[in-house]
């Protein structure tokens, strides 16, 4: 320790300590609002990406689904059945789609993780560097 620290009062300890946790409360409230910033960018992306599948299937899904009905039908089956077939399989790929989409939006992939982990090691140190004295 410098001359300095060894002859400050407890009122100027106590004004550095305060001092440093605050510059460290400002650090990672900044770091959280970028981490947020960020994951409701990734957020924005999936909502696009359901979006964008979702204007390609209705487009592309009228003229393959009346192909498939009519493959269908020149197979010899009802064009009712065919139709039917048709409307299953293309319900299930969509609900593939909607739900990996759903899961890519769940909270928990939004959440600040890197700053929870930072205040929480912070913490421990200040306590630490707190207990010892």
């Amino acid at each position: 320790m410098s001359d300095d620290t060894t002859h400050k009062s407890a009122g100027g300890l106590l004004s550095d300590a305060l001092g440093n946790i605050s510059g460290l409360v400002r650090s990672e409230v900044d770091l959280a609002r970028a981490e947020i910033s960020e994951n409701l960018t990734q957020a924005g992306v999936a909502i696009g990406l359901i979006a964008g599948a979702a204007i390609i299937a209705l487009v592309s899904l009228n003229v393959l689904a009346a192909a498939l009905v009519a493959a269908l039908t020149e197979l010899g089956l009802d064009g009712g059945w065919a139709a039917l077939i048709v409307g299953v399989l293309l319900a299930g790929i969509a609900f593939a789609l909607i739900t990996k989409g759903i899961n890519d939006l769940k909270l928990s992939s939004l959440a600040p993780t890197r700053t929870v982990k930072n205040v929480k090691r912070d913490a421990a140190a200040v306590k630490e560097a707190y207990d010892d004295k």
